[in-house]
């Protein structure tokens, strides 16, 4: 029998809300039930180590599983360092966001207003591309751009001038496609804007205020703590260290690098969910700002590799059946962090995992996690229905083309196919890939055959119209507009 509980005006729960659930023994959160989940989970999946940061009932709850590196046999425990991949462009998303409030930047005014050097492929697509389209993934710039400009802190001005020309994925705000580069340009924009290196600037003005202690952005920092090693291994085959630990450039890090503690992402969350405030009362933003980077500004057509229903300001936001909530996934070589906050029930969850089948993890954990804790039944995982969808490929049937990907649709023995192949900058990236597609609806389909080039046993591949009526495919969030 259970009794339902809300929040009071000091965050603390008491009796008769609709959110929020604790045993009538008053026991609230029961640490060891999700500890042993936790343990049965990882050993089902086959993942090294993982940590886990529960902020529920107004407590932080933190866990561990498993070990963070099989050669050395070192544990994991709730204090250990692991690598967020694109988490870090919430930190990035946030600190643009400070300095806007500051009036120190114009959301809405030209990138070339604080970077005169900034340029893409098409001239007039240059003078459209706004911070808030970067913040967005709306600005049309494509993702797959990786530059080495070296260790030193001039690394984000040299990748900005490495970009020059850098190619759109499509016009700007005709449609969403997600890029990293937008975050890296966004994180040069800091630097110009603060006079600091953007690490620095994520130091101070939010990972210090935040009490984020345990949270670094470069790899000789991390080495003060107990440090994850990300885990490969083909399907059916147990995981083993990765050949590196980390293969991003120090210029990679406003869009990929940062490594905290399951614990720290928290606090983030933490902090946005108390409006602004950190744990200790110091405002980082003003509730308004928190507010608009949790507005909705575009909807997203694949919603399924990241889960991500729409784009808000940096966030990814969620419709769990009408509930809504928000977050953002990342990933490096061997590791997958995933962060999922639920406003209406207060509560923020951050998962950081080294390898395995990471994703059926979360999968199930998260699901059993927001169900109990903020009343939340997310959808289901992506595959395609018991009973098959008859779909008329016919209109999709081309050649779809972003910066470095030239993607062939066509009916092969009568049946959906596509050809995935990297060409001009990334044709040694990984061999063409034959895929067969089974509709899900009218525009999406299961891809199926890509083996560990993607985390699902499905890959979504979703057929859609840009603004301006230009025929587009989405594969991995990015759009791929129709050229034949």
């Amino acid at each position: 029998m259970t009794d339902t509980l809300t929040w009071d005006s000091t965050g603390n729960w008491e009796a008769g809300g609709a959110w929020g659930v604790r045993d009538s023994a008053g026991r609230g959160f029961d640490r060891d039930r999700w500890q042993a989940r936790l343990d049965e989970l990882r050993a089902t999946h086959k993942v090294p180590g993982v940590t886990l940061a529960i902020w529920a009932d107004g407590r932080l709850h933190e866990m561990a599983s498993g070990l963070l590196h099989l050669g050395t046999g070192v544990e994991a425990t709730p204090d250990s360092v692991f690598q967020l991949g694109s988490v870090a462009k919430l930190y990035t998303a946030t600190l643009v966001m400070k300095l806007a409030e500051d009036g120190r930047l114009d959301l809405d005014a030209p990138v070339t207003a604080v970077l005169p050097e900034f340029a893409v492929a098409d001239p007039a697509a240059t003078e459209q591309i706004t911070i808030r389209r970067m913040l967005s993934h709306t600005s049309g710039l494509t993702c797959d751009f990786t530059a080495d400009t070296g260790r030193g802190d001039d690394c984000l001005a040299r990748y900005a001038d490495a970009a020059r020309g850098v190619a759109l994925d499509c016009a700007p705000g005709t449609g969403t496609s997600y890029s990293s580069v937008g975050y890296n340009i966004l994180g040069r924009v800091i630097e110009v804007v603060t006079g600091l290196t953007w690490d620095q600037a994520l130091r101070d003005l939010l990972l210090t205020p935040l009490g984020a202690t345990h949270t670094m952005t470069l790899p000789e920092q991390a080495l003060a703590f107990r440090t994850a090693m990300g885990h490969l291994n083909e399907p059916g085959a147990d995981p083993a260290p990765a050949p590196v630990w980390d293969m991003m450039p120090r210029s990679a890090g406003p869009y990929g690098r940062v490594l905290a503690t399951a614990g720290d992402v928290v606090r983030l969350a933490r902090m946005h969910l108390d409006g602004g405030l950190a744990a200790d009362g110091t405002r980082i933003l003003a509730p308004g700002t928190v507010a608009l980077m949790q507005r909705r500004v575009v909807d997203s057509p694949d919603k399924w590799t990241v889960f991500a229903d729409g784009w808000g300001l940096g966030w990814s936001l969620y419709d769990w059946n009408g509930v809504p909530g928000y977050g953002h996934d990342g990933a490096s070589i061997g590791q997958y962090a995933y962060l999922r906050v639920a406003p209406h029930a207060r509560v923020a969850i951050a998962l950081c995992t080294n390898g395995g089948a990471a994703r059926p993890l979360y999968s199930a954990l998260m699901e059993e996690l927001l169900a109990e804790l903020a009343g939340v039944t997310m959808p289901p995982a992506f595959a395609p229905p018991e009973s098959p969808v008859d779909v008329d490929f016919t209109p999709f049937v081309g050649t779809y083309r972003r910066e470095g990907v030239l993607i062939t649709a066509s009916l092969r023995e009568g049946r959906p196919h596509l050809v995935y192949e990297f060409v001009d900058g990334m044709k040694d990236f990984s061999p063409p890939l034959d895929i067969d597609l089974i509709p899900v609806s009218a525009t999406v389909f299961a891809g199926t055959g890509v083996g560990a080039a993607f985390s699902d046993d499905y890959m979504p591949v979703v057929f859609a119209t840009l603004a301006g009526g230009v025929p587009a495919v989405y594969i991995g969030m990015r759009a791929a507009p129709k050229v034949s």
